[in-house]
C-alpha cells in the first residue's frame, strides 16, 4: 500500500513505511513506528510512558485514543519516596526536573498500541514488531541531535546501573557515531507477541510495583484503561480542524488561538503586523486559559464553554485594541516527546504523540524500558508536586491533529516540546492554511513562542522591526533554531492530490514514503 509517512528518526520512519510495503495500512505504520521509536529515540518515548493517537479513517470516522498516563489512586507509602530534581541546560534556558521512583505515573503507551492496532491494524501484531526488534538487536548510530538530547539528560541517563548499562555501557555516555543497543528490549517485544499483552502487562506491573520508594501499586495497573474519545472539533477558514480533547489541554488552547486568529487581518509571513497579531493571540489564549480551563479540564463540555463566542468575546476584542495600540509603534524547556504522523493511499490517517517525560531513570529488569517521570514534571502538575488528584487522567499538551477538507485528511500533524506544541502546532497551520505554503516551507519557517511575559523568538525575523511590537514583554532571540520550539513532522495531501511530509529540522525530523 502506498501512503508517506514524517517522524522524528528515519528509523522511526523506516519502520512505519515498512508496514505499508507489505500491505499494512496507516495504523499498522503508525504502532510499528512507534515501537521502533522506542529504541531509535528511547530518551524521548517509551513504552512505559503516555501518548495519544488521533485516527481518521479511509470512511470518514475519526477517533482520539487516550493512552496517557494516570495518576496513583493513592498518595499511601510504604517506604520513603525516591523523588529529586535535575536540571537540563540548553545554553539559552534551563529548566528543572525531578526524577525517581517517586515521579513514575501508571504509564499507558504499551496497552495504547495494542488496543489501536486490535481495533484499527490489518497486519499480525507479530509483523509489527519485527522492526523494533531488528533495530533493538542490530543497533541504531546515535546522530548529532540525540547525542545533544543524550547531554541534556546526563543527569537521568546515568543515575541508575539499568540506564547506564543502555547509554553508558563503557562508562561514559554514547556520542554521535556510536550505536546503541537494547537487546533487553528486543527480548522484552518477543515476549510481548508470544506470551500476549495481558501477561506482558502483569510483568511489568510486577516488576514496577516491587521497586521501592514510589507510589504505584498493582491496582493502578489492574484498573489502567485506553479511553476512546470523541477529537475536539474546529472549523478554520474553509478547513476542519480535529485535535486532542479534554482532560488534555493542548488541543482546546491550539483551537483557542485559532479562533483568535480568525478574525484577524494577517500581513506579510514574519512581517511585524503579522507577528504581533500571532504573539498576541498566544498572549491571550494564555488569560484565556486562566478564566479555570486547567482547573476544569475533566468536567463536561468544558472544550465547549471555553471556545464559546460569550467566552471568546472580550479577548477578542483585547485582541483587537492591542493590535491597534501596539501595531501604532510600528513604521523556555526540552520537551521529551515525539511524534509521528502518516497518510495512505486508503485516505486512513493517523497522528500519534507519546512521550516519557524525560524518563525516571528507572529502567524495568530485563525488558530495557525506561518508566516516565510525569509526576516530576513541572508543566503537568501546575499546582505542585505530590498534589495530583488520585486516580485521575493526566492533562498533556501533546496535541495530535489533523486538517481536513471536504472531509478527507489534508494536514496531519503534532509535535513534541512541553508547553511550546501548542503554539509550534499553531503556526505551521497558519502558514499553510492563511499562507498556502509549501509543506516543507511551513514546518522550516521560524517560530515564536509567548508565555509568562516573555517572548522567544528564533533567528529569521528583523529584530529592529520587531522591537515596538514587544510592549511589556521580555524578548530572547535564540542565535539558532533549537528543539525548544518543538518538533512538528507533518504529513499531508498537495494541490495535486500527491501525499508528501515534512520532518521538523530542530529534532533531526525524517520522511519515508511507501514504493
Amino acid at each position: 500500500m502506498g501512503g508517506v509517512v514524517a517522524a522524528g528518526h528515519e528509523q522511526t520512519a523506516a519502520a512505519a513505511v515498512e508496514m505499508l510495503n507489505q500491505g499494512g495500512n496507516a495504523f499498522d505504520a503508525a504502532v510499528a513506528g512507534v515501537l521502533a521509536s522506542c529504541v531509535a529515540e528511547s530518551v524521548l518515548t517509551s513504552l512505559a510512558g503516555g501518548g495519544f493517537l488521533l485516527a481518521h479513517t479511509g470512511v470518514g470516522e475519526s477517533v482520539l485514543f487516550d493512552f496517557f498516563s494516570q495518576t496513583p489512586a493513592s498518595k499511601a507509602l510504604a517506604h520513603p519516596l525516591d523523588f529529586y530534581p535535575i536540571h537540563a541546560d540548553f545554553g539559552d534556558a534551563v529548566q528543572e526536573f525531578h526524577i525517581g521512583l517517586g515521579a513514575m505515573a501508571v504509564p499507558g503507551v504499551l496497552k495504547g498500541l495494542v488496543h489501536v492496532h486490535r481495533s484499527l491494524g490489518r497486519l499480525p501484531l507479530k509483523w509489527v514488531v519485527e522492526p523494533a526488534i531488528a533495530l533493538a538487536r542490530q543497533g541504531v548510530i546515535v546522530n548529532d541531535f540525540f547525542a545533544y538530547v543524550y547531554g541534556l539528560l546526563r543527569p537521568i541517563l546515568l543515575a541508575t546501573a539499568g540506564s547506564r548499562a543502555i547509554y553508558a555501557p563503557d562508562g561514559e555516555l554514547l556520542q554521535a557515531g556510536d550505536r546503541l543497543y537494547m537487546p533487553d528490549f528486543a527480548d522484552a517485544l518477543e515476549r510481548l507477541v508470544s506470551q500476549g499483552e495481558g501477561a506482558f502487562w502483569q510483568d511489568m506491573a510486577d516488576q514496577i510495583t516491587q521497586t521501592q520508594g514510589g507510589y504505584l501499586t498493582a491496582a493502578d495497573f489492574a484498573n489502567y484503561q485506553v479511553i476512546e474519545r470523541q477529537p475536539l472539533c474546529l472549523d478554520y477558514h474553509g478547513t476542519q480542524l480535529l485535535t486532542n480533547p479534554p482532560p488534555s489541554a493542548g488541543g482546546g488552547l491550539i483551537a483557542c488561538s485559532l479562533a483568535l486568529l480568525a478574525d484577524c487581518r494577517l500581513a506579510d509571513h514574519g512581517s511585524p503586523d503579522h507577528l504581533l497579531a500571532l504573539s498576541q493571540a498566544m498572549r491571550l489564549t494564555n488569560m484565556a486559559r486562566c478564566d479555570g480551563y486547567d482547573a476544569r479540564i475533566h468536567q463536561p463540555r468544558v472544550a465547549e464553554e471555553f471556545l464559546s463566542a460569550g467566552h471568546l468575546g472580550k479577548y477578542r476584542a483585547v485582541l483587537g485594541d492591542a493590535i491597534a495600540s501596539l501595531s501604532s509603534a510600528i513604521t523556555n524547556k526540552l520537551g521529551s516527546t515525539t511524534h509521528l504522523s502518516v497518510i495512505d493511499d486508503d485516505g486512513n490517517a493517523a497522528s500519534v504523540t507519546t512521550s516519557n517525560g524525560e524518563g525516571s531513570s528507572y529502567v524495568i529488569p530485563g525488558t530495557g524500558i525506561m518508566v516516565n517521570n510525569m509526576l516530576g514534571e513541572e508543566d503537568l502538575n501546575p499546582h505542585g508536586f505530590h498534589q495530583w488528584p488520585p486516580n485521575q487522567r493526566m492533562s498533556s499538551m501533546m496535541a495530535p491533529t489533523m486538517v481536513l477538507r471536504d472531509g478527507r485528511p489534508y494536514l496531519v500533524l503534532g509535535s513534541g516540546g512541553s508547553n511550546r506544541i501548542r503554539t509550534a502546532i499553531l503556526q505551521v497551520i497558519s502558514n499553510l492554511v492563511d499562507f498556502d505554503m509549501p509543506l516543507e516551507a511551513a514546518v522550516a519557517a521560524p517560530r515564536i513562542h509567548w508565555e509568562n511575559q516573555v517572548f522567544h523568538l528564533e533567528p529569521g525575523f528583523d529584530q529592529a522591526a520587531l522591537g515596538p511590537i514587544m510592549g511589556s514583554a521580555n524578548p530572547v532571540w535564540w542565535q539558532a533554531q533549537n528543539m525548544f520550539f518543538g518538533g512538528v513532522h507533518a504529513v499531508g495531501v498537495d494541490v495535486n492530490g500527491c501525499l508528501h511530509g515534512a520532518g521538523d529540522s530542530r529534532r533531526r525530523g525524517a520522511v519515508a514514503v511507501a514504493q
